[in-house]
């Protein structure tokens, strides 16, 4: 398919949700077999401080962390999913005046079917990465002893993942405003590139 605005096709994003159902997979199995070893009492919340509160060991709470993920999982997916179904701006009708261009290209639309795959792929690498960043969650709601305090590594883990989530959406969002900035003044409809001011 021709974008107008010279951008090569994206790949399928879908093997980038691979990572994230790895690591959901690796969260079960952990999970499961430190469960028999768990005491009595394990956290219920963690602050700055470490475990402040405790609750009765059970199912609901110990694996926590991986309903927590599973339902980002799902999400992220069926996020990525509307957003590969969504029509990209240079598939929509010729906008009729330039009022109706400048709404068009403001309505959050990705500006390509390729954008659409790279932001598609992007949520799941960036749902992929806060996996990692619920691992020390893990470490800690697992852990063999009660003890309230929390090292100083898990936080650090945790809060770099959560950074780098950020990372694959902004490099998205930033290639899609630039095939924007590529295609702008140029006005497309049903996948073909109209320069304005040449159609009559």
């Amino acid at each position: 398919m021709r974008t107008g605005t010279g951008e090569r096709p994206a790949g399928s994003p879908w093997w980038w949700l691979l990572p994230g159902l790895l690591l959901l997979g690796v969260m079960t199995a952990w999970g499961l077999l430190r469960y028999p070893e768990l005491p009595d009492r394990i956290p219920q919340h963690i602050g700055p401080g470490g475990v402040d509160a405790w609750t009765d060991k059970s199912v609901g709470m110990a694996f926590l962390p991986v309903f927590l993920y599973a339902g980002l999982i799902a999400i992220t997916a069926g996020c990525a999913f509307a957003v590969t179904r969504t029509t990209p701006l240079d598939e929509m009708p010729a906008p009729s005046d330039r009022w109706a261009m400048a709404a068009a290209s403001m309505n959050g639309r990705p500006a390509t079917a390729a954008s659409a795959r790279r932001v598609a792929g992007a949520l799941l690498m960036t749902n992929a990465l806060l996996g990692v960043a619920l691992l020390p969650l893990c470490w800690i709601q697992w852990r063999a002893d009660q003890t309230a305090a929390v090292p100083a590594w898990t936080w650090i883990l945790a809060a770099t993942a959560f950074l780098l989530s950020m990372v694959p959406t902004t490099r998205a969002w930033w290639a899609d405003a630039r095939v924007r900035a590529a295609g702008r003044g140029v006005s497309t409809g049903n996948g073909a590139g109209t320069a304005p001011g040449r159609d009559g």
